[in-house]
């Protein structure tokens, strides 16, 4: 289906890639990246009672930073220097701690499966589905998704993959950008050790919220079926905030469409979505387990496809 919003922006600046809009979650960015710097300066003059609050802030920043800005920024890359770009990308690197090279990676995997239905060999395309762990057509259990998730990265397979793709270059960059966190959070713990047994369980909680919202982002979803591969969320503070992230199903349909075009792409698919079904759920994705009509894992299994002959 052909829709007039899912065509690649661009911009007529000189600076930015696609649109001047990307000037907000490109500031976002930076913004998340000083929070971190942040935490780090003032926490020998913190109290306990602020920096629990402020770590949880973080936790959540680091969901939104995933879902909202570099997600965004690996589909359209902001800026028309390639250079600077690069530099975006070490500086989410530094901030979230882990590759955005790699993500990328595993990111582009997700779109070939769209959370598909594991084959007979237990093999899914899509490293992130949900079913990938599951169980006879059923979605894995959402606990351990979201706490066990972080741990199944191959990164020996995504350098190998990066590698394939775009070459040694980009690949080393990845294993740069690696090293370059790595080696930030530990002169951070060798200048105050203190501070790294605080910032740790943030940080990994806060990837586990990331894939909190990445289980509802296609919980209910069809796999068999392209405009239903995402569920989306219309909830405007949501969206405001996460910069359109809740139309996923609008985004998995048409990936190369700009977040700022999203709520046109909605309007021109709504039709052909009400026909096929897609789930819409009430809240934003990382609470998608409050949504009044969340249907239970054992009543959620899909058609398995076809078999060709």
């Amino acid at each position: 289906m052909e829709v007039a919003a899912a065509r690649k922006v661009k911009s007529d600046s000189w600076f930015w890639a696609h649109s001047r809009w990307d000037i907000i979650p490109a500031l976002s960015g930076v913004a998340h990246f000083a929070y971190v710097i942040f935490l780090f300066w003032d926490f020998p003059r913190l109290s306990w009672w602020a920096l629990i609050p402020l770590g949880l802030i973080f936790s959540i920043s680091i969901s939104w930073n995933i879902n909202g800005v570099s997600h965004n920024f690996l589909h359209n890359r902001f800026f028309r220097w390639s250079p600077l770009n690069k530099l975006y990308s070490l500086m989410e690197s530094l901030t979230m701690g882990f590759s955005q090279v790699f993500y990328e990676s595993v990111h582009r995997r997700h779109h070939i499966g769209n959370a598909d239905l594991p084959d007979e060999h237990g093999h899914t395309d899509d490293p992130l589905s949900i079913y990938k762990h599951g169980h006879d057509g059923e979605p894995e259990n959402p606990w351990s998704y979201i706490f066990l998730s972080y741990f199944r990265d191959d990164p020996k397979e995504i350098f190998q993959d990066v590698k394939r793709l775009y070459g040694p270059f980009e690949a080393w960059f990845g294993v740069f950008e690696i090293g370059a966190f790595i080696s930030l959070y530990v002169t951070a713990g060798i200048l105050n050790w203190h501070f790294i047994l605080y910032f740790l369980p943030f940080y990994y909680f806060g990837h586990c919220l990331s894939y909190l919202n990445g289980y509802y982002l296609h919980y209910g979803g069809n796999p068999n079926l392209p405009l239903a591969w995402g569920v989306s969320s219309y909830h405007k503070l949501y969206n405001w905030i996460w910069f359109n992230n809740g139309y996923h199903a609008e985004h998995h349909y048409r990936p190369r469409a700009h977040w700022t075009n999203m709520k046109q792409l909605h309007a021109e698919l709504a039709e052909a979505q009400r026909a096929a079904n897609v789930r819409v759920i009430k809240p934003p994705h990382a609470l998608g387990f409050l949504d009044p009509n969340l249907p239970e894992r054992k009543k959620t299994p899909v058609q398995q496809p076809a078999q060709s002959s």
